[in-house]
């Protein structure tokens, strides 16, 4: 059997990983010029975290997991609010996740499949036809593939998705919410190594992510009435926060060095299938829950071997595999998108009074009962 997935991103690659192990021939087709890197922090857990074991990836990915030894929380002028420490910060986790840069969760699927797979690089399809027997895809350099399976794991703005479901906006929920991620080539000074600093003013968030490997990574976010269209990106981070003080004049700078930006809307894809025949979307081509819900790469894994658990469950017969796939998914995706327009109403709320109470369960977790509890609850529980 063989199969052509479309992004080499965390979800296409961990669908060549499955697919691999089942002893599918896989080619994957990224459309940039090379591989990325950085991209911010996530909470790696739940289906996610099972998946990583099945797929045996999980021991690499603690290897390059980091634990923020402090997670404060700052006033514009740079005053601090409050911080929650390590031990806080993993009571309100739990004991099956990590933490982890989506670049180095990328990395450790990459090092996993890259002897097995084929990846062509600034490579993406144009057409693709199927049958009840194959699926064909024309590719940007006139070539032709054909394959089983077509997985489209391209992305909030997948071309697989527009080819064969229609257009984008038939499918974008647009949560009014912009987001800018890259990584410094310092960290700034008032930032301790292996810190977070966050701070939220009049709709606007920003932190500064120390790994404490060195690296670190600038995190803005912001309504989307503060943007205006046609604004590069670094025009419009500098005319949003451009009134704030402490790190982020600094941070801002640092966009100028940046190898590359993370820019673009926060929106989710709601869509009312995920396949058709031999084609299925995957990942954030599917249902970008978004950062608002938290739980994007977690899904890409656990999708992605979940639906190799469902083709291998029925041999021969693709679409049953798919619709059996999705209809086990779906719920899942479903309760994590409803999360993540909750938090759309509450996240850099422009009302200071908002805001405190937002912040209120965060400065509860520091308070040592409430802490013990959680810990009872979350960790020894």
């Amino acid at each position: 059997m063989r199969a052509i997935i479309i992004g080499a991103g965390i979800a296409g690659l961990a669908a060549a990983l499955k697919l691999s192990q089942l002893g599918w021939d896989t080619l994957i087709l990224e459309r940039a010029p090379a591989r990325r890197s950085g991209g911010y922090a996530v909470t790696f857990g739940g289906i996610g975290h099972d998946g990583a074991e099945r797929l045996g990836i999980l021991p690499d990915l603690k290897a390059k997991a980091f634990a923020t030894a402090e997670l404060a929380y700052h006033k514009p002028s740079g005053e601090r609010r409050f911080a929650l420490d390590r031990d806080t910060i993993a009571a309100t986790t739990g004991p099956r996740s990590l933490t982890i840069l989506r670049g180095d969760l990328e990395t450790v699927l990459y090092d996993k499949v890259r002897d097995h797979t084929e990846i062509r690089f600034a490579t993406t399809l144009t057409h693709i036809d199927q049958d009840q027997r194959t699926v064909r895809v024309t590719l940007t350099d006139g070539t032709i593939e054909e394959a089983d399976l077509l997985i489209g794991a391209d992305g909030l703005h997948s071309a697989t998705r527009a080819l064969l479901f229609g257009p984008e906006q038939d499918f974008l929920l647009d949560l009014d919410h912009k987001v800018a991620v890259y990584m410094l080539d310092r960290r700034p000074a008032a930032i301790a190594p292996g810190t977070t600093a966050t701070l939220s003013s009049k709709g606007r968030t920003a932190a500064v992510i120390s790994i404490g490997d060195g690296r670190n990574v600038a995190f803005f976010g912001y309504r989307a009435g503060h943007a205006r269209p046609g604004e590069d990106v670094a025009t419009q981070l500098g005319r949003v926060y451009g009134d704030l003080g402490w790190v982020i004049p600094e941070t801002l700078a640092g966009l100028q060095r940046a190898d590359s930006v993370y820019f673009d809307t926060i929106s989710q894809v709601v869509a009312p299938r995920w396949s058709t025949g031999r084609v299925v979307l995957l990942g954030d081509a599917a249902w970008c829950v978004t950062l608002f819900a938290g739980y994007g790469s977690s899904l890409a894994v656990g999708g992605a071997d979940l639906l190799g658990t469902s083709l291998a469950d029925h041999p021969g017969d693709i679409p049953a595999a798919l619709t059996t796939w999705e209809a086990r998914l779906r719920p899942e995706v479903t309760a994590k998108q409803k999360l993540g327009r909750r938090v759309k109403g509450v996240y850099a709320p422009a009302n200071p009074v908002v805001l405190w109470l937002t912040q209120l369960p965060l400065r509860l977790a520091t308070l040592p009962p409430v802490r013990r509890y959680l810990t009872r609850r979350f960790i020894k529980g």
